[in-house]
């Protein structure tokens, strides 16, 4: 199929369900550096959710085009140097606090997205212009390009900073944001669909951005979005707040093609390559690499939950069950600049992404896939909702929930946390070891442990599904004015199945702590440090 004949199907496609078809060359003027095709058409998250059903009823087809050739040969760097312009950018004249900028096909991004502005209650479509970007060191030229490509993506920026954004829409259906720590980590995305399985995951892509303009004062700034997959349409609202952590307000229609098996709401994408628990793959100069450390649950039943994460030899799937959550996300809880040493990408400032079910959610479970990774380019951590009840074709699923970006999670627990988790080979120095066991400490701060550093008796609890604990110990941490836990884990056998264990601390049958649960799996027979006994 031709460039041409594709958006030429593609706009015929969408005008089926409620969109006005895609004009070869005709628009109407609007602000400076803008154009915009068509009429305006009447526009409400209704309608969206109209026309994402519509779409969900007809034969799914493909978004993904080939580019032309310059689009398809751009490397990294190349791809990066491309920025949109600022005189073209949206709402530039106007006096709200927000502004958009949009993104350009290339590089990973193949499948090109419809960028609708909404005023008054209409949406009328923005046209892509070459003339609207710096093409910098591509090797791209304006008069290369065809006028009717299309755009990738967009991000937001504030009228006071117009080159640092604060939130970012690009590539299949995912997004990301910052808090007031200006730096961009994990991604979050619309939807996940057979994440983890013996299958290839299916990858829905936003195929249609409506970006309403905001009131001249508003703090808020609220975005829709059409979803498409072979298996699910959908229809997106979020209500983006920026501030200190920055808050997305998201409803969710979605209506699905298919039954599905897996089905991710509110999928939390990150990267944990290396970090004090897991020094697997350390080959790196510096101590620690991640864009977080650990997943955070906050259970129906008011349970505190901190499961650190790591970058494990084979695909791992943990599944945490649930009725009507409270909460969870992927946390970098570790700030410390020392214990990353980056001074490029600083992972130390990487958001925090906490998400907060807006009403009953009903029974289901937390999901955690941890994919092994070689190095940092690799996103290898998900972190999702699955609903117990399997979507159906022609059912209406309406979802709601709260993001929140940025160094702390709005939630915290009342008790101590676990602050961090290290661990090495077991034993006692100076005795030879009889047999091979593995060394876990983890510390916690806050709650009353400090004011039990010297007045109480604080015990740690451990729980394993396999194997025998042993050198058991919590001893006062002073310099954190917390607690260490100790202890080794002796497997059973030679066998590296998962190992699952339990931690918290108590004092006097009182719980102080969150519970720690971890997942290990023994080293294989061979392996050197199966050598040291």
């Amino acid at each position: 199929m031709q460039r041409r004949d594709f958006i030429r199907n593609a706009s015929l496609a969408l005008a089926a369900i409620g969109f006005p078809s895609l004009p070869a060359c005709a628009a109407q003027g609007s602000q400076v550096g803008l154009r915009r095709l068509g009429e305006p058409q009447p526009f409400d998250f209704a309608i969206l959710k109209g026309q994402a059903r519509a779409l969900s009823e007809a034969a799914y087809k493909t978004h993904r085009r080939t580019l032309p050739g310059p689009l398809e040969a751009l490397d990294w760097d190349q791809y990066q140097s491309i920025r949109y312009r600022q005189d073209h950018a949206l709402w530039a004249d106007q006096p709200g606090r927000f502004q958009a900028k949009f993104f350009h096909l290339g590089l990973y991004f193949h499948s090109p997205v419809r960028m609708f502005d909404v005023v008054d209650g209409k949406a009328q479509e923005l046209a892509y212009d070459p003339a609207a970007f710096d093409y910098g060191s591509s090797g791209l030229k304006n008069g290369h390009l065809p006028a009717d490509l299309g755009f990738a993506g967009f991000r937001l920026n504030t009228r006071q900073d117009t080159d640092r954004d604060f939130a970012a829409f690009l590539g299949a259906s995912y997004f990301r944001a910052v808090g007031r720590e200006g730096q961009y980590g994990q991604s979050a995305r619309g939807l996940a669909i057979d994440t983890g399985m013996d299958r290839p995951e299916e990858f829905p892509d936003f195929i249609a951005y409506f970006l309403e303009q905001p009131a001249k004062d508003s703090n808020t700034l609220v975005v829709y979005a059409l979803l498409d997959s072979p298996s699910v349409a959908g229809a997106y609202r979020f209500a983006i707040t920026n501030g200190d952590v920055l808050l997305m307000d998201v409803d969710v229609a979605l209506y699905p093609r298919k039954a599905i098996e897996r089905l991710g709401i509110a999928p939390c994408t990150s990267m944990y390559q290396v970090g004090e628990n897991d020094r697997r793959m350390a080959w790196d100069w510096r101590p620690e690499i991640h864009d977080t450390d650990g997943l955070s649950m906050w259970t129906g039943a008011g349970e505190w939950i901190w499961r650190p994460l790591s970058n494990p030899r084979q695909l791992r799937f943990n599944m945490f069950v649930d009725n009507n959550p409270r909460g969870f996300g992927l946390l970098q809880r570790d700030r410390n600049f020392d214990h990353y040493q980056d001074d490029g990408v600083f992972y130390e400032k990487r958001p925090c992404l906490w998400v907060e079910p807006k009403g009953q959610w009903g029974k289901g479970s937390v999901q955690l896939v941890e994919i092994p990774t070689v190095d940092e380019t690799f996103d290898n951590i998900v972190a999702f909702w699955n609903p117990e009840a399997k979507p159906q074709p022609g059912q209406e699923m309406l979802i709601g929930y709260r993001l929140y970006w940025g160094a702390e999670p709005p939630a915290r627990p009342p008790l101590a946390q676990a602050v961090a988790t290290r661990t090495g080979l077991g034993g006692v120095i100076g005795k030879k070891r009889e047999h091979f066991s593995w060394r876990f400490a983890v510390d916690f701060q806050g709650g009353e442990l400090a004011s039990l550093i010297d007045k109480g008796e604080v015990e740690a609890v451990v729980q394993t599904s396999r194997g025998t604990t042993e050198i058991v110990s919590a001893r006062p941490l002073r310099e954190i004015k917390g607690y260490r836990a100790m202890f080794d884990l002796v497997p059973p056998d030679e066998s590296t199945d998962q190992i699952d264990i339990r931690l918290y601390l108590r004092s006097g049958g009182k719980t102080l702590t969150e519970t720690w649960l971890y997942q290990y799996n023994p080293p294989p027979a061979g392996a050197p440090e199966r050598t040291l006994y």
